[in-house]
């Protein structure tokens, strides 16, 4: 947490932090296999590119990265395991104004679990906006997937798959979709500009 290596037990986020109480954040979650994160440099900009799309400073990378290792380092290089990386704008007043000096990071640590081979999806039935103001930005706001969820497995369903405005499949409440045709792979996002599509 900003720098400093805490057990999970001691980890506090201040009541009056902007990410808690108005989701304004970003963050990136991905994968570890053999000690090793996957993909962070293009994590890393799709969370630079996040933060940009939110309005809040560039993220420190660099100590993004050493943030990375120190607790990958402190549990031992686990084998497989899942890091979250979250940047939101720190403490604030009430409200929704920003009144943070300074971001605050976070670096977590968990278990990566194997999805099934197969689950039933069903369509949920209100859209994402592909021209709102943060398509394409991954935000810590993800109250509308845990709606979606609960409403797939309400349906029996074990994932929630959005559409968008334009008609277009998207993606899912927390997963990505793939359409594979022969030799051709495509996967679905709900903005044009997203760096991840």
């Amino acid at each position: 947490m900003n720098g400093t290596l805490v057990p999970d037990d001691q980890a506090r986020v201040p009541v009056t932090d902007h990410g808690l109480t108005t989701g304004d954040g970003v963050f990136e979650a991905l994968k570890v296999t053999g000690g090793a994160p996957f993909a962070l440099t293009r994590h890393l900009a799709r969370l630079c590119a996040s933060a940009a799309g939110l309005g809040l400073p560039e993220p420190d990378v660099d100590q993004i990265r050493a943030g990375v290792d120190a607790v990958l380092d402190g549990a031992g290089r686990p084998d497989r395991a899942r890091i979250r990386i979250t940047v939101t704008a720190g403490e604030s007043a009430l409200g929704s104004m920003r009144t943070s000096k300074a971001p605050a990071t976070i670096i977590q640590l968990g278990a990566l679990h194997d999805a099934t081979p197969t689950c039933d999806v069903i369509m949920f039935p209100w859209p994402r906006n592909e021209r709102g103001a943060l398509a394409g930005v991954k935000t810590t706001s993800y109250a509308e997937n845990v709606v979606a969820l609960s409403y797939a497995q309400q349906q029996g369903g074990a994932e929630a798959i959005f559409g968008n405005l334009a008609g277009n499949l998207c993606e899912g409440s927390g997963t990505n979709v793939f359409v594979v045709s022969r030799s051709a792979a495509w996967t679905g996002s709900c903005c044009p500009r997203c760096p991840a599509r």
